[in-house]
């Protein structure tokens, strides 16, 4: 077993005591895991992710101790024990430290938390989520049929894309949001039972012209995640994130209502530039 598939088990070993056994990690098992002395495997941890592995492990309960406090009613000195720490005054500071809110104002709808998702090999980077409140808001713009679970979609949507932009549609799009900032969504929306449809939006009450369409979204809770970079490569590595971690958690109960990606003004081959996944979520009462 190569160093990157020891790193690999260790690191399910992590997330499996963190969150489904919530047992201590053991640094006996560590150390026969990988093969060599618990010492000699935290300077290969750090050498290889440039984050020493009591950091990461640290990390990592803090996003997963930010999750249950969004997700849950849990009490603070319960969430102290089960993440390891000596007292709630010690697990506030931590967090407050790692997050830049306590606890407590971690609850609140726009307290935006820091995620430090799990490793594979390499340094993990960190991405911004929190909750928004939106009203209903209003979509107009142009839609493309697509056959569903078609591996082609993965060209088409792109070519969609180049279309309306070579059309003037995505600066038409821009010039009619009403978004604060403006900006354009993209979303999948069922057809019928055989055709999905992708649609290149903006949230405006402008009419509607020829070719054009509207799409009504209800009041709704999101989850809004950042996503800087150069696209699509940002976003792609949004999704990835999504589906291979926060997803795979998933703390809340999904809204029967799209997922959307938002593009914002400007430069899309700068590395400041944002775009953003929002996932509709049911808010626990």
């Amino acid at each position: 077993m190569n160093w990157n598939e020891k790193l690999q088990t260790i690191l399910d070993y992590v997330e499996e005591h963190l969150q489904r056994r919530e047992e201590p990690i053991n640094k006996n098992e560590i150390a026969e895991m990988a093969g060599c002395s618990y010492a000699l495997f935290q300077k290969i941890f750090a050498y290889m992710n440039e984050i020493s592995f009591a950091e990461y492990v640290r990390n990592r309960k803090l996003t997963l101790a930010g999750y249950d406090l969004k997700s849950s009613n849990i009490k603070v000195i319960e969430l102290s024990y089960k993440y390891g720490y000596d007292s709630p005054t010690s697990f506030t500071k931590a967090f407050q430290q790692f997050h830049g809110v306590t606890p407590k104002a971690a609850r609140m709808m726009d307290a935006q938390l820091k995620i430090y998702p799990k490793m594979s090999f390499t340094k993990a980077s960190t991405i911004a989520w929190r909750l928004e409140k939106k009203s209903a808001f209003r979509l107009i713009g142009k839609s493309l049929k697509l056959r569903a679970e078609d591996e082609q979609n993965y060209q088409l949507i792109p070519a969609f894309w180049n279309q309306c932009q070579q059309d003037g549609t995505t600066f038409q799009l821009m010039q009619k949001s009403e978004g604060n900032p403006p900006g354009i969504f993209g979303l999948f929306d069922q057809y019928d039972e055989h055709s999905i449809s992708y649609k290149i939006m903006s949230a405006s009450n402008a009419a509607l012209q020829a070719d054009w369409c509207e799409v009504t979204l209800p009041a709704q809770t999101w989850a809004v995640f950042d996503c800087y970079g150069t696209q699509p490569d940002a976003i792609q590595r949004g999704w990835d994130f999504l589906h291979n971690e926060w997803l795979v958690k998933y703390p809340f109960k999904h809204e029967d209502c799209p997922e959307l990606e938002w593009y914002s003004e400007g430069n899309v081959y700068s590395k400041d530039y944002l775009s953003q996944i929002w996932i509709p979520i049911i808010e626990e009462e």
